[in-house]
């Protein structure tokens, strides 16, 4: 069993900033794909930001681009999430995600078949 523990949610003001961080329990994802995603209650999650583990090729969604910078440790085997110009509208409980893809890092989420247990983060 694959484990994917996240870490770093929480409350932040809007314009501030959060760095969230998942651990992973195998370096068996240091030829995967890996991710961040969101989810809102009465919305479906969506995709974050993603990265190919073993080339450092990023992915990210519109409304994230130029704010958020995912980055991967190969070292530490963990996955982070640097978010800055932080907006309500980013308030959701955040979900690291693992899986094995080919081609871009996809940001669907039913790509993804290891999952975390989620943080959360309330930006106001």
């Amino acid at each position: 069993h694959v484990q994917l523990v996240e870490s770093g949610g929480g409350s932040v003001q809007a314009g501030g900033s959060l760095r969230l961080s998942c651990a992973a329990s195998t370096d068996t994802y240091s030829k995967w794909c890996m991710g961040w995603f969101r989810q809102v209650p009465g919305k479906d999650r969506e995709g974050v930001a993603t990265l190919r583990t073993s080339s450092g090729a990023t992915n990210y969604a519109r409304s994230v681009k130029d704010r958020f910078i995912i980055s991967w440790d190969n070292a530490k085997k963990t996955l982070s999430l640097q978010m800055h110009s932080l907006q309500p509208e980013d308030t959701g409980v955040y979900y690291c995600a693992a899986g094995f893809l080919l081609g871009v890092a996809s940001l669907s989420p039913s790509r993804y078949d290891n999952w975390g247990q989620g943080t959360q983060v309330t930006v106001s």
